[in-house]
């Protein structure tokens, strides 16, 4: 009776948050919209399934592949599920209260975030559990969490300590505020020179032994990032996620968990999830049920890019495969010579940050063809340079698709992008917010 009341207001949650979405009006805020469209809810405009090349979209402009998507979303579940992960993918990804919800359909445990104005959005759109993968010594932030630990008794958010002086900001933020502890667990360092985190186990148990010492914080695991290993290669990558599970397994033996219900471990970006699946497999039995947290979110669009090399898919491909579901729709506007042409995208609307944007299809009066030829060689703020072979095909009014590296710096310049099917019919859109 209880789970079930519980499922209920969870999916009331739900429903209201995505229908907040889908009632907000559309207009000039958002690029690349039918101009129009001015007025309509974004619902309406969906409801419309407009085509994204001859519906009236202005260049530039940004899409999901909806058949994408739904491959990434279905193919991380199984994975985690095979692999006995429970999953909290990293939402600073995306930050997209929609795709938070798709996400969690699909058996996430909750959404990891980086900074507490992300979980200000989540929480706005009704997200219950979420991993916070930073320590927070804000004392507004802090305050303001504690209010949220009070109003909704089943909210659980879990934090990252990794030094004795943030657990004394924490606890000075939150004495006389919290109703309940705030759940947190020791960060491990990936090793010096990496980024956050505690480097040796000595002063991990240091840390832990302050956060025992106040009534506002519970310790209820240990986490880190192995993408920050330093050369990481296969071998230091499982050597440093074996530190990871060995001090959990320490914490248990000296009675650090007493009292909890489950021992949290948490790692997992989205270059090293195979040796995260791994190397927990592998973590011996503990006093209590361990909750083996993967938090990897770059997959739920994937990349034509830096995660294309990096996918543990690469190394493991009897797992299956992410596809990109990217893809930026830019027009020639400038053909100067035979070598070089100028699409009107450039670093407002374009991932630069690992790698250029790669040109991959020329669409010209409703026919498509590969870009043969073709290379953006560099951005400016709103153009690509385009370097055009011999045997490039590429005329002035032309639409060039192009595939971006770094989904999180690709989500962050589009606040609405529209989910378009392989014949270009867009089904959805999906709002961020950055």
């Amino acid at each position: 009776m209880g789970a079930e009341a519980s499922t209920d207001a969870s999916t009331d949650v739900r429903t209201e948050a995505l229908a907040r979405l889908a009632a907000e009006r559309v207009g000039h805020r958002f690029k690349g919209l039918p101009p129009d469209t001015a007025g309509l809810t974004v619902a309406e405009l969906a409801a419309e399934r407009r085509n994204l090349f001859t519906g009236g979209f202005t260049t530039p402009v940004l899409a999901l592949s909806a058949e994408r998507l739904e491959h990434n979303l279905a193919l991380m579940e199984t994975y985690a599920a095979r692999h006995g992960l429970a999953f909290a993918p990293h939402g600073k990804t995306s930050m997209a209260p929609q795709l938070f919800w798709q996400q969690i359909d699909r058996g996430a445990w909750g959404i990891t975030l980086a900074v507490p104005h992300q979980v200000r959005v989540a929480r706005e759109f009704g997200i219950g559990r979420i991993f916070l993968a930073n320590e927070v010594v804000d004392e507004a932030a802090l305050k303001w969490i504690a209010g949220e630990l009070t109003a909704d008794p089943a909210f659980r958010l879990v934090c990252y300590v990794d030094s004795v002086r943030g657990v004394e900001l924490m606890d000075a933020a939150l004495c006389g505020v919290a109703s309940r502890p705030l759940d947190v667990v020791v960060e491990l360092a990936a090793g010096e020179g990496a980024r956050t985190g505690v480097r040796t186990e000595a002063e991990c148990a240091a840390v832990a032994d302050a956060v025992a010492a106040v009534p506002t914080l519970r310790l209820v695991g240990v986490a880190g990032y192995e993408g920050e290993v330093p050369r990481a290669d296969p071998e230091r990558v499982r050597a440093w996620l074996r530190r990871l599970t060995a001090l959990a397994a320490d914490f248990d033996k000296a009675g650090r968990f007493a009292g909890l219900d489950e021992i949290v471990v948490s790692a997992g970006g989205s270059a090293w999830f195979d040796a995260v699946a791994d190397v927990f497999a592998e973590l011996p039995e503990l006093s209590l049920p361990v909750l083996k947290l993967l938090r990897s979110g770059a997959y739920v669009s994937h990349d034509a890019g830096h995660y294309r090399r990096v996918t543990p898919f690469n190394r493991v491909p009897e797992e299956g495969s992410l596809h990109p579901a990217f893809r930026l729709w830019a027009q020639v506007v400038s053909r100067p010579s035979p070598e070089q042409a100028f699409v009107n995208a450039g670093k407002r609307d374009a991932a630069y940050d690992l790698d250029l944007p790669v040109a991959e299809t020329v669409r010209r009066a409703g026919a498509e063809h590969p870009a043969t030829g073709v290379t953006v060689t560099s951005l400016s703020d709103q153009h690509a340079w385009i370097a055009t072979a011999p045997e490039a095909d590429l005329r002035v009014g032309d639409w060039l698709a192009l595939g971006l590296s770094h989904p999180c710096t690709s989500f962050d310049k589009w606040q609405l992008i529209p989910v378009a099917e392989a014949d270009g019919t867009v089904v959805d859109y999906v709002r961020t917010f950055f």
